[in-house]
């Protein structure tokens, strides 16, 4: 493990159907919706594991005593929290706090983005091991992909229109305001 101060966090949901990916659902249909999800899960968790970088912990939504998590949690080694808050940014907010009591940099990613590579993980790391406040990844749609940071900064995860076109530009205003430096991964 090259950086075992380091945390790496999966924010998923359990793959049921009607709970994930509802807009690609309405023209697969929610089993066909869920089960993609559910290889995205196992695709994202075998990228992080195969890094071998820092310990992962799965963010579970509903709850770690889902057979879902339970299973990937024994398969690929990883730990296991409770997602806490109403909204995706509360969510976000509470895990990065959390891991932060006990690592020295976090890095949060979806559990459902197929393109991310053992490489943009090991990326972010350095970069907040450099010094960098805050590490994006930008993503084609106006969001981020991976977000991590030193230090808790819960005002980038309230008050954001999440899903929409404006996420990274409103982030990168709110950590320009506050002086930190922004590292930005491949889009």
């Amino acid at each position: 493990m090259k950086y075992p101060q380091a945390r790496l966090l999966v924010l998923s949901k359990a793959p049921e159907p009607g709970r994930v990916k509802t807009r690609l659902g309405s023209q697969l249909g929610m089993e066909a919706a869920a089960l993609l999800y559910e290889k995205l899960v196992h695709e994202c968790l075998a990228t992080c594991v195969s890094a071998d970088l820092c310990p992962i912990d799965i963010c579970c939504d509903p709850s770690p005593q889902h057979p879902f998590f339970q299973h990937c949690s024994s398969h690929y080694h990883t730990g296991l929290q409770q997602q806490q808050g109403s909204d995706l940014g509360q969510r976000m907010s509470a895990a990065v706090q959390h891991a932060l009591e006990q690592a020295q940099c976090v890095v949060l990613i979806g559990a459902d983005c197929p393109w991310l590579t053992a490489g943009d993980l090991d990326a972010a790391i350095v970069a907040l091991q450099q010094g960098s406040d805050v590490v994006l990844g930008p993503a084609e749609d106006g969001g981020y992909y991976l977000i991590g940071m030193r230090q808790h900064h819960p005002e980038l995860f309230y008050d954001i229109p999440w899903g929409t076109d404006r996420v990274l530009a409103i982030t990168e205003t709110r950590l320009h305001r506050q002086g930190l430096t922004i590292h930005r991964l491949a889009r």
